[in-house]
């Protein structure tokens, strides 16, 4: 029996451009899925109302068809909530210096590693 050597037909091969193709679409395929996990999964629980914090979680908008107020009275509430804003950031930074000058060094270092934890 005599063995006779038959060539098996090459496939032909994609084009460059194909290869291409197929990589920008499996990237943008990649995009889409993780747009979507972002919006439906990990979006809200990023931007969820701190609790007790309901009662201000209202923007000026919302207060302002709620409440009807005229154009004064909202240039009147964006004052107070500025100037609220600015004495909350300065009484927590006095408190933090009032702390700091109560600690030791090695206090102070384990201190500030506590608040760099809890703002994550």
């Amino acid at each position: 029996m005599v063995l006779s050597k038959q060539a098996t037909p090459a496939l032909p091969r994609p084009s460059k451009h194909l290869a291409v193709l197929s990589l920008a679409l499996m990237f943008l395929c990649g995009g889409v899925a993780g747009a979507v996990v972002m919006s439906y999964l990990v979006h809200p629980t990023l931007h969820r109302i701190a609790p007790g914090s309901a009662g201000m979680s209202m923007s000026i908008p919302e207060w302002k068809q709620q409440l009807d107020l005229s154009d004064e009275q909202i240039r009147q509430l964006t004052s107070i909530l500025d100037d609220f804003s600015r004495y909350y950031d300065n009484l927590l930074a006095d408190g933090n210096t009032r702390v700091l000058q109560i600690l030791n060094p090695e206090q102070v270092r384990k201190y500030e590693e506590m608040i760099r934890k809890h703002k994550r």
